[in-house]
């Protein structure tokens, strides 16, 4: 009976900590121009879905990653060369498909039809994925509960607007973030960048495939898609280019990074164009894996989706799919490492003074630079990974 009269208190607690919430939100909401019909319809007999990622709850770990692939697997199994080749397959089967749509996206709205089709592949594997989850719970969710409430809770307010304009409940099935559609639309984005290209005066993003490939392109465009530039090149790391020099904070132009020994890796020379381009280098596995020179579409994949593996991936599909091969560099043999490995090498850095800005446990750019940096002043292997080496390095000189 103790446990019982215990709990119940924390109970009557946590239901009218949710019910001010809820009040709040429908004031918000309302002003979002949402009714309250729509409003109690869709939130009716809300509750949280606590096996949702990237909450905020007693017991689970700060940097709670779990469902984002990205940051979880490690570069060669998110990269997994044998699905690459299968959506690169299908990909071509829908270039002939769907070609006069792939033809007027590029024609209006100025995105190549590989890349479309990349992101198409990335997102719900050209429609076969299933989404596991009810958008309206993930994203209310996320705005109570969740590390990011703030950005989850205009998503949910944008959601709830999609609701009013009537789009129904039942399409709004969604991955554990709440996005939505063939191409994984977030809510907000469909306000800004959903598109009816088959003319039929709906924007369905959900069934019709040109409307939904027109509005990731329409996505891509907004921000900063530049027409006829691929996303980045392979590069070779020769003499003193190393994986020190990642990060777009030492972007150069092309010409510099071939002065500095960036070569490409499949041998060809590099065109007078190209090397007025300015590009950075990127290295998603560190030493341990290909090393790219990424220009500015590379950036505007990522700001689909903010992560350099996602943004790969989208990069090298569309390669693919355009008719080209594997990577030059193979994969190294590197696992995915710990949140609170990544975590201690990134708080040890910055008490040494090295630019990282946010202890987050991921795997970054920008970790990796200063990880690269590190070994560079400390004249370690320059590879770039938060290794038990490095780690264990780290460790002792501190001890001394």
């Amino acid at each position: 009976m103790l446990v019982v009269a215990l709990a119940m208190p924390r109970a009557a607690k946590a239901d009218a900590n949710l019910e001010a919430w809820l009040a709040a939100l429908r004031t918000e909401a309302e002003a979002a121009g949402v009714s309250r019909a729509t409003f109690d319809a869709a939130m009716k007999g809300f509750k949280p879905d606590l096996k949702l990622p990237d909450l905020v709850l007693p017991g689970r770990p700060k940097n709670d990653a779990r469902g984002q692939a990205e940051f979880t697997r490690a570069p060669s199994e998110y990269l997994d060369r044998a699905y690459l080749m299968r959506l690169a397959k299908q990909g071509q089967e829908l270039l002939r498909q769907h070609e006069k749509t792939l033809e007027k996206i590029e024609r209006d709205i100025g995105v190549d039809r590989y890349s479309v089709l990349a992101i198409w592949g990335r997102e719900t594997s050209f429609g076969r994925h299933k989404l596991g989850h009810d958008a309206i719970t993930a994203l209310a969710t996320q705005a109570y509960l969740g590390r990011r409430k703030e950005m989850f809770r205009d998503e949910l307010i944008a959601a709830l607007r999609m609701l009013e304009s009537g789009v129904p409940r039942s399409l709004m099935r969604s991955s554990w973030a709440g996005a939505v559609g063939l191409t994984q639309f977030m809510p907000t984005e469909y306000f800004i960048h959903a598109y009816d290209l088959d003319g039929d005066g709906k924007t369905d993003i959900w069934h019709s495939v040109p409307d939904a490939l027109a509005s990731a392109a329409m996505q891509l465009k907004g921000k900063g898609w530049v027409p006829g530039q691929t996303w980045g090149y392979e590069v070779k790391l020769t003499g003193a280019a190393d994986c020190a020099y990642e990060g777009p904070t030492q972007a150069r132009t092309i010409a510099e990074w071939n002065e500095l020994g960036f070569k490409r890796a499949n041998g060809k020379p590099w065109t007078e164009k190209q090397l007025t381009l300015q590009a950075y280098v990127m290295s998603p596995a560190g030493g341990y894996g290909p090393t790219f020179l990424a220009l500015e579409n590379f950036q505007v994949i990522r700001r689909y989706n903010m992560s350099d593996l996602y943004a790969v991936f989208v990069g090298h599909l569309a390669d693919r799919i355009a008719g080209g091969g594997d990577f030059v560099t193979p994969w190294g043999g590197i696992a995915a490492q710990k949140t609170s490995h990544i975590e201690e090498i990134q708080t040890r850095l910055k008490a040494a003074g090295y630019e990282i800005s946010i202890v987050d446990g991921k795997i970054g750019s920008n970790t990796r630079k200063n990880v690269g940096l590190y070994e560079r002043a400390n004249n370690l292997k320059v590879d770039c990974w938060p290794s038990d080496a490095v780690l264990k390095h780290m460790r002792s000189s501190a001890s001394r």
